[in-house]
């Protein structure tokens, strides 16, 4: 009997219907996304407090929305977006924790491979990310000494590997991993030590994965 059952329940799954993506697909997926930066920066040297050491930057997460359109039945074309990530930015080393706060939108387009076919879809990705940074404001300004601060809009490369299953014609639930190159400039002015008002910069990798779990609907 138990044998007579399994058989029944393999024949019933073989026998289930394949929902796979197909040329002219959009794909609209919805989730959390969180950026977990995996930064290094020049260290913050200065006339008066020395060596302040690297900048730190915390994770975040946010709204994350991605929209593909297949170009044939393997190949896609996806666009990264989401609600705007915020980080705090901390000089951990010299003990530094509430430095400045601010806010970016990492917009990446994606060429995409789909393997196999079927419900089960695994993918991987290249292609390219400009992270723009805005509301960028010093928390602590270390005794007046900060001021001015300024962070560049970042381009870099970007390298992505997911996951779909689709349950029906329509709907979907997602896994995906992204990997992005940002580099950029931290710009302020720096008054002490002699110094008034003295333009910094310091070069800064802030270099996220970036992990998000979500549903999608298929038009």
């Amino acid at each position: 009997m138990k044998t007579k059952l399994l058989s029944l329940a393999l024949l019933t799954a073989l026998s289930a219907p394949a929902f796979s993506h197909e040329a002219g697909d959009f794909i609209v997926r919805v989730g959390a996304a969180t950026v977990a930066p995996n930064e290094s920066s020049q260290n913050v040297v200065t006339p008066d407090l020395g060596d302040l050491g690297e900048f730190a930057v915390n994770s975040n997460t946010q709204l994350g929305l991605n929209f593909t359109y297949m170009v044939t039945n393997n190949f896609g074309v996806e666009l990264l977006a989401a609600t705007p990530f915020s980080h705090e930015v901390t000089l951990p080393e010299a003990g530094v924790n509430d430095l400045a706060k601010l806010k970016h939108l990492p917009p990446t387009l994606m060429a995409q491979y789909y393997f196999g076919s079927g419900n089960l879809r695994p993918y991987i990705g290249a292609g390219v990310n400009m992270t723009i940074f805005f509301d960028e404001k010093f928390t602590n300004d270390v005794d007046g000494r900060l001021s001015d601060l300024d962070v560049d809009t970042s381009f870099g490369l970007a390298g992505q590997v997911g996951i779909d299953y689709k349950f029906n014609d329509n709907w979907l639930v997602n896994a995906s991993v992204w990997y992005i190159d940002i580099g950029t400039d931290v710009n302020f002015n720096y008054t002490g030590g002699g110094l008034d008002n003295a333009p910094v910069t310091v070069e800064t990798d802030i270099d996220p994965w970036v992990y998000m779990l979500s549903v999608g609907y298929t038009f």
